[in-house]
């Protein structure tokens, strides 16, 4: 079984900065893409930020910027760094990883549980 546990998140006020920080650990024999999407009340959750194990990323527009993906394979840990936080960036944080468990498995989805993140105007 595989875990992503996240940590960082937090209160903040507008213009501030966080680190989202997310590990995963279990049975992995390889991870391909890991990424950052949020959840806002009353809205679908949506794409911030994702990162391939090569280093290739990709960022919504709303977010370009002002925040930086990253990843260090040896811990198979995934970061954000969100700078200029506003207020339309709160919502809940939810980490992503597509990994194989074993040689000539299949590609799974994993999700984390959640960080909250709500930044004051």
């Amino acid at each position: 079984q595989v875990q992503l546990v996240e940590s960082g998140g937090g209160l903040v006020q507008a213009g501030g900065s966080l680190r989202l920080s997310c590990a995963a650990s279990g049975s992995i024999f390889s991870i391909n893409t890991m990424g950052w999407y949020r959840q806002a009340p009353g809205k679908q959750r949506e794409l911030v930020a994702i990162i391939t194990n090569g280093g290739s990323t990709n960022y919504a527009d709303t977010v370009k910027g002002r925040f930086t993906i990253s990843r260090d394979n040896a811990k198979n840990t995934v970061y954000l760094q969100m700078n200029s936080l506003k207020p339309e960036d709160t919502a809940v944080y939810y980490c992503n990883a597509d990994l194989w468990e074993a040689l000539g498995h299949p590609k799974i989805g994993y999700w984390g549980q959640g960080t909250q993140v709500t930044v004051s105007s």
